[in-house]
């Protein structure tokens, strides 16, 4: 069982697609790490712009931040496990952890490298805080925020993948791979593994894309 045959692969795949197991799982996996994408990255973006807008929740929150997040990911598991059982909650949570931290991190570094001059141009035609941000401050941090969110997707699905593999209950691609092992399936393996590179490229892909798009004013480099 330590190699199976591209044949194999393909009968596997093709098995897994005609009982929807492939199916049923993917659609899984994708829940877990686009609900944990979404609460952890809307968290993130709120926590790292009041962190780098307002002076009194920096000196509150960074110490917090910096601290908590010397924690490793897989510290949190006890803990969660014991407050929200291996369920489905406890899995998006998880992963809303591992993508809030590069995005507060990316979003407070840009908001905090905005040149000086340019907020003072802003003075000069007497925008208001709203004004500033929004015009000026935002777009100039839109680069390291997209960075943060590159970071904190492939986070949120390596993190997807880790959390269904620990947590054996429920579906997805890591409990079908757990179950694979078990099994001694190592063709099952092979294929949901297959899966989440696929889509780890795709995601990646998509974006890249959309920063270019929302970016097409500046030169960015793929």
């Amino acid at each position: 069982f330590a190699f199976v045959s591209l044949s194999q692969i393909g009968s596997a795949t093709v098995e897994l697609y005609r009982s929807g197991d492939l199916g049923a799982a993917y659609g899984a996996s994708l829940i877990h790490a686009g609900g944990g994408l979404f609460w952890g990255g809307l968290l993130g973006l709120l926590v790292g712009t009041a962190m780098g807008l307002i002076k009194p929740v920096e000196w509150a929150l960074a110490p917090l931040y910096h601290s908590f997040r010397q924690v490793p990911l897989l510290g949190w598991l006890p803990l969660i496990g014991l407050w929200f059982g291996s369920g489905e909650n406890a899995k998006i949570i998880i992963v809303s952890i591992s993508a809030f931290y590069p995005t507060v991190l990316y979003t407070y570094e840009g908001l905090k490298m905005v040149e000086k001059k340019l907020i003072e141009v802003g003075g000069i035609y007497r925008l208001n805080p709203w004004q500033t941000f929004w015009r000026i401050q935002w777009p100039a941090a839109l680069p390291s925020v997209f960075t943060g969110l590159f970071q904190a997707l492939a986070f949120a699905w390596i993190s997807t993948i880790g959390v269904e593999l620990l947590f054996a209950s429920g579906n997805g691609l890591g409990t079908v791979m757990q179950n694979g092992q078990l099994n001694a399936r190592l063709d099952i393996v092979l294929v949901c593994i297959l899966c989440v590179g696929l889509t780890g490229f795709t995601l990646n892909f998509l974006i890249a894309r959309l920063s270019r798009h929302v970016l097409r004013w500046r030169s960015v480099k793929e």
